[in-house]
């Protein structure tokens, strides 16, 4: 029953603050790509976030015009996050710092689930094998 409840992603764990997301597209950010994704994420201070790494999600209008798709995107990737958040775990990080990040989708069509599972997972695996973390 626990490992079900780690599994489920909290309101703490979803990037609303627009002062984070200015802050996330600001300078002192890291972005690696694996098409047809793409993670921006930063370090704050531990006061400015609420939980120990929070997330958002990004499909352009210019990609899919339908908002059915564009949240059919959104739904695939935060699900492949939900599944694979526990890979961040390992990070080390200081108590005083926490991560954001976006995944920005690039592509112009659907891709199967299973694709888009595995490129989380890559993207999710280089953010703790480089963690770039100032101040750590």
């Amino acid at each position: 029953m626990d490992s079900r409840q780690n599994n489920k992603l909290s309101k703490a764990e979803r990037l609303c603050s627009k002062k984070l997301i200015n802050t996330l597209f600001g300078s002192g950010n890291h972005s690696f790509p694996i098409y047809p994704l793409r993670v921006v994420y930063a370090w704050v201070d531990a006061e400015k976030a609420s939980a120990q790494c929070s997330f958002m999600v990004s499909v352009s209008k210019k990609r899919f015009k339908h908002a059915v798709d564009r949240n059919r995107v959104k739904r695939q990737v935060r699900e492949s996050y939900r599944e694979h958040k526990h890979l961040l775990q390992e990070l080390s990080l200081p108590t005083n710092r926490k991560l954001i990040m976006v995944f920005i989708w690039l592509d112009t069509r659907h891709r199967e689930s299973k694709t888009v599972n595995g490129i989380v997972k890559k993207l999710l695996l280089h953010i703790v094998e480089h963690p770039c973390c100032e101040g750590c």
